[in-house]
């Protein structure tokens, strides 16, 4: 087996979007690092049954609607 081709597993902690947070090994980031998700099993629609919050983190939900306001979006 060659030596030096994997990349480092570490442990990271994981935040959902209602703040839990739990710790996986991953190749993310470096050790410790949180990664924080906008989506997951909690407010996805096809988990949640279409139910779902939404979140407009970057705005692009509220720059389409500005965009087309006028055809009742």
């Amino acid at each position: 087996m060659k030596a030096d081709i994997h990349p480092d597993y570490h442990l990271i902690e994981v935040k959902m979007t209602d703040g839990t947070t739990y710790q996986v090994r991953s190749t993310w980031g470096k050790e410790g690092d949180t990664m924080s998700l906008d989506i997951d099993p909690n407010s996805h629609p096809a988990w949640t049954g279409g139910s779902a919050k939404l979140m407009d983190t970057g705005g692009r939900v509220s720059k389409f609607k500005n965009k087309y306001a006028g055809l009742g979006f």
